[in-house]
């Protein structure tokens, strides 16, 4: 996996010693109601060790750690999927409230979404975003992902039925840009 380099961050692998740092920024209760339930608030030691073992123990998917600072500040990564949908990969992000509203989101799923098309068969990369959350909408379109579908109360998250948005980019999109 190629450290991917943006203005005031770097995209790399996730290290063990990320575990106090990722504790620090996950441990939100904003981030966590965005993301699926594997995503836990709150937020401990024992949750970052965890994930971090994880990640480093999977080698068919493209996770990085979003380090700004020199500490990991968030995480952004492709997941391929099987069978029929072995040429899909959803992208998933989050990063550190304390680095919000700064573009470098979207910067960096430009970099990964590039990354993936280039080094990986995917043809098309996707991601579905809770309707509570407009800015990753946001991040999405000005990524060049177009909205494909709105699954009507698809989501139970909190005690509450939400929609999800269903964006994606085509490779041969993606080219185009």
């Amino acid at each position: 996996m190629q450290i991917l380099n943006g203005n005031g961050f770097v995209l790399r692998p996730w290290q063990e010693y990320d575990a106090d740092s990722l504790v620090r920024h996950a441990n939100n209760e904003k981030i966590a109601m965005n993301l699926r339930d594997g995503f836990p608030h709150p937020y401990t030691l024992q949750d970052a060790r965890s994930w971090i073992k994880m990640v480093t123990d999977n080698k068919k998917d493209l996770i990085y750690a979003f380090e700004i600072g020199g500490e990991a500040s968030g995480g952004i990564g492709l997941h391929g999927g099987q069978d029929v949908y072995r040429y899909n990969a959803e992208i998933g992000y989050w990063l550190s409230e304390k680095h919000w509203g700064r573009g470098m989101v979207t910067e960096a799923v430009r970099l990964v979404t590039g990354y993936g098309f280039e080094h990986y068969p995917w043809t098309r990369i996707y991601a579905g975003v809770f309707s509570n959350n407009p800015a990753s909408m946001t991040v999405l379109t000005k990524s060049g992902f177009k909205k494909e579908a709105v699954f009507k109360k698809s989501v139970k998250k909190r005690g509450t039925y939400l929609d999800e948005h269903v964006y994606s980019i085509l490779k041969e999109d993606w080219k185009k840009q």
